[in-house]
């Protein structure tokens, strides 16, 4: 899956450097398939069960390893009693007890091992389900250019708005409630509003309070003697 858009990226490449004119003229977009595929419940049996075979496998290994430990130790506290020829057969049957654990570690887990081949029985059909979800959204919104942000291809940057990863989840019926967006929702950032000199705090263009009437007090005059 890794580099199932290499070679896309390559022509697209050329084309950005060669044709500016002619690559502006084509839609393009980029998808997760890592992400797409660790959203997929069969990728995910399939991953455990690679792993139980796995580790079933690594314990055959590590049990061979203790019958030639047990080999080797066993020679070592019986050979100054073993005659030269006892000697050889004791060091050959350790060396091919030796021979055989890298053989069989090579066939299990090495390079196109039973491993590799499991694990490409396993996904493959997973594999091909996301291709063909991809090529629905493509043939869907009209792109020319599909490229895997998880590829080869190393993307220094990538505008969400060409980003048709959710489309394809929604294609396999994975779609979260939050849909593919034109560009990434920051985070809410409160702004503390600045202190005002006087210690109250300050607000934007906000109206002066309008000033209360203060009622007018009436002093009351002194009683006028009578004569």
């Amino acid at each position: 899956m890794n580099k199932m858009f290499s070679w896309v990226a390559a022509a697209v490449l050329f084309l950005l450097v060669a044709a500016p004119q002619a690559a502006e003229a084509q839609k393009f977009g980029y998808v997760d398939s890592e992400f797409i595929m660790g959203k997929m419940p069969a990728y995910a049996q399939a991953q455990q069960e690679l792993n139980t075979l796995s580790g079933n496998w690594q314990k055959d290994i590590e049990a061979q390893k203790k019958d030639l430990d047990k080999l080797y130790r066993n020679y070592q506290a019986e050979e100054v009693v073993l005659t030269e020829p006892m000697k050889k057969k004791r060091q050959d049957e350790i060396l091919k007890k030796e021979q055989d654990i890298k053989a069989y570690s090579n066939k299990i887990f090495g390079f196109e091992g039973q491993l590799f081949k499991k694990r490409q029985e396993l996904t493959k059909p997973v594999q091909d389900q996301v291709f063909e979800a991809i090529e629905k959204v493509a043939k869907k919104k009209q792109l020319a250019i599909v490229f895997d942000k998880s590829g080869d291809l190393t993307m220094l940057y990538t505008n969400p708005v060409h980003d048709y990863t959710e489309f394809v989840l929604e294609e396999l019926g994975l779609a979260s409630e939050e849909r593919n967006q034109p560009a990434q929702k920051g985070a809410v950032r409160t702004v503390t509003t600045p202190q005002a000199p006087g210690g109250e705090a300050a607000t934007e263009e906000e109206p002066a309070p309008a000033r209360t009437k203060q009622p007018t007090r009436t002093t009351p005059r002194p009683a006028t003697r009578k004569n």
